[in-house]
């Protein structure tokens, strides 16, 4: 665990942590508003059809473990944030395995269009606005890994979805599955191979964002 916190250190877990609660509240917002156009009325219901962040909020998941990783309390320990999930009901939908694809697609979709934003955004503030380009770089890179993570086959990742739409598993069985998936991925962030592995996957799908901010500076 790493004490050695000053203002500076302090000043950049917090702006860290404005950059990830805003991403993941906007990720989550991307599932319910999708959920509410295509038909199901359950994410409105429970007031989550909202760019309020709070109601995204889960405190322990989206504030504390994310600001005390970003302070290196965890120290070489690698832990996860989270938002509250969207919850919604398929059978309100009218194509119900492709609409709940859509549903499930939207999350990471948003985290896609806010990476890209983020990219015009850094690259023309690198030419205009030096000083904001940090900033504007972490929430490129943010939103890239939240893209990117959540397109994971691992539950409770949005990617292990597509075990039933794609691969036809049963929702008995993927509930089942899921049971498991926390600490699956607890194990890949915190084993040298899956690390590298998880890296290497990031770095793959950062390669177009760099490219575009290349390009654009």
């Amino acid at each position: 665990m790493n004490t050695g916190i000053g203002l500076a250190e302090l000043r950049e877990a917090l702006i860290y942590l404005i950059v990830i609660v805003a991403s993941l509240a906007l990720h989550e917002w991307g599932h319910a508003y999708t959920a509410d156009r295509l038909g199901d009325p359950t994410p409105r219901s429970q007031g989550r059809v909202t760019l309020n962040p709070w109601p995204h909020i889960d405190v322990l998941g989206t504030i504390i473990i994310p600001f005390l990783g970003a302070i290196g309390f965890f120290g070489g320990l690698g832990m996860i944030g989270w938002a509250k999930p969207v919850w919604t009901n398929p059978s309100y939908f009218r194509r119900r395995n492709h609409d709940s694809m859509m549903v499930t697609l939207a999350g990471p979709g948003i985290n896609l269009i806010l990476a890209v934003v983020a990219t015009v955004l850094a690259a023309l503030s690198h030419r205009f606005l030096p000083s904001l380009t940090p900033l504007l770089r972490l929430a490129m890179s943010v939103n890239i890994g939240l893209m990117v993570f959540n397109m994971l086959p691992i539950p409770p990742l949005d990617g292990s979805k597509f075990l039933m739409y794609w691969c036809g598993m049963r929702e008995e069985t993927y509930v089942r599955f899921s049971k498991w998936g926390p600490l699956v991925l607890i194990l890949i962030i915190n084993l040298r191979d899956g690390r590298a592995l998880l890296r290497t996957i990031y770095n793959m799908g950062a390669l177009p964002f760099e490219a575009l901010y290349r390009v654009l500076t």
